[in-house]
């Protein structure tokens, strides 16, 4: 608990990085084995994937279906929905790779139902973790990194599981610079990292800041929230906002969920319009 305490210190230092200074046994890892294993239905997470590795000088293997997903994005849906009601994990071709000859391992993959994808759950299932740094990467819609990562630490409870990166799939222009300072972050590439301060406390959303939220999350279909309260910070060329909203259902229907709080994370850079960089539910 202690490291991810320390871990966790800059957690929105980067954005979409939720780590920070690591203990010694961290900084050591150059000189160890390290693994990228992936699972990748756009491409997305796999360009995520071949960032790291070729940061790290790092073993990269994708996990591939016996039966592959349909390549239609609603085809895949329901037939995610249809096995998890059935209780069914999809089968996964085995592992070139040796996973007990790594002490770093690397595992990526898209959000699906606020998750890891359901091929990483058949990995996980097959894999022994024990004792390996793992850290977990994502691409998102609006987020997933934190429920996904405390997914993996239950599933692999005897892993060192660490806080990992995750990157909505409308930024992937910023993926590259974000990877590396993660990376560094981590002890796993040497350079120094800019720590923002910690966010203030708080307070009632001005009308200026609730409109700089709704233009952030504006024409994304997913979130229909609005803005209760925030705090903002300096940030590397810009201003980074942590909102508290309220997420209201998207119709007005009797069995959608009722009105949940959430955090939004947004990022004003300097000359640009305002983004959401990830969502905390």
């Amino acid at each position: 608990m202690k490291l991810l305490k320390i871990i966790m210190c800059a957690a929105v230092a980067l954005m979409t990085v939720v780590s920070c200074s690591p203990k010694k046994e961290a900084k050591e890892a150059p000189k160890s084995k390290v693994l990228v294993l992936y699972y990748s239905q756009t491409s997305n997470t796999k360009t995520v994937a071949q960032e790291i590795a070729t940061r790290l000088d790092a073993d990269i293997e994708e996990i591939s279906l016996v039966e592959p997903y349909d390549t239609a994005f609603q085809a895949t849906i329901e037939r995610c929905k249809a096995d998890r009601e059935k209780g069914i994990l999809p089968e996964i071709k085995p592992l070139k790779a040796n996973v007990a000859d790594y002490d770093w391992v690397f595992i990526g993959y898209p959000i699906w139902f606020g998750t890891y994808a359901p091929p990483i759950a058949s990995l996980l299932e097959k894999v022994d973790l024990s004792g390996k740094w793992v850290v977990p990467f994502c691409t998102f819609g609006s987020g997933g990194l934190e429920s996904s990562a405390k997914d993996l630490t239950g599933k692999q409870p005897n892993a060192k599981v660490m806080p990992g990166y995750g990157v909505r799939a409308a930024r992937m222009d910023a993926m590259p610079s974000e990877v590396e300072s993660f990376l560094k972050t981590i002890g796993l590439i040497e350079g120094g990292v800019f720590v923002p301060a910690d966010f203030p406390e708080q307070h009632p959303v001005s009308a200026e800041e609730a409109a700089t939220f709704d233009a952030a999350v504006n024409g994304y279909p997913m979130l229909n929230a609005k803005a209760t309260s925030v705090a903002s910070r300096t940030v590397i060329d810009g201003t980074e906002y942590l909102f508290t909203a309220m997420d209201k259902p998207r119709e007005a229907k009797a069995d959608m969920p009722p009105a949940s709080e959430i955090k939004v994370y947004v990022l004003v850079e300097k000359g640009k319009a305002p983004e959401f960089t990830r969502v905390v539910r």
